[in-house]
């Protein structure tokens, strides 16, 4: 069983929240990553709820996205709220899986999160432009270890 610190060694933490920030420098759109630690039961419906718990479907524009890890079991779930979904479609987060995916075969989660990060960043930007220095922050820009709680 994966516990917390284990994630935290295979993750860089502060690369991700760089990443993160420096996506969401050109977009009022929101990302998030969720690192669950292993757990029985459909990962995407915990993605889901993750999505909840931390807020994203809570956004101003709707254009929130999570990337949510479960390293143990090799999986991950690519999340958007309904308005980016909405202009990027199925597509683009099929690539985005794929580019992510084949990063983490290597055991490079912080490679692939990256990735992710930039990808959705450059949707986000093209779709949901940033508003300079009006922008708010809605949400924290670290990585959550909490990804397995229930909501």
């Amino acid at each position: 069983m994966m516990h917390r610190a284990k994630l935290r060694k295979l993750v860089d933490a502060a690369a991700v929240k760089r990443a993160i920030e420096d996506a969401e420098s050109r977009t009022t759109g929101e990302i998030r990553v969720s690192v669950s630690t292993f757990f029985w039961g459909n990962v995407r419906r915990t993605a889901e709820k993750a999505f909840v718990r931390l807020g994203m479907d809570r956004t101003a524009h709707r254009n929130g996205v999570l990337i949510f890890v479960v390293p143990s079991r090799r999986a991950f779930v690519v999340l958007g709220d309904k308005e980016i979904h909405a202009r990027v479609g199925q597509e683009f987060w099929d690539s985005v899986t794929a580019a992510m995916s084949e990063r983490f075969k290597t055991g490079d989660f912080t490679g692939g999160l990256v990735h992710g990060i930039s990808e959705a960043g450059r949707q986000l930007a093209e779709h949901f432009p940033g508003v300079g220095p009006r922008d708010v922050n809605e949400l924290p820009d670290d990585v959550d270890f909490g990804g397995d709680r229930e909501t």
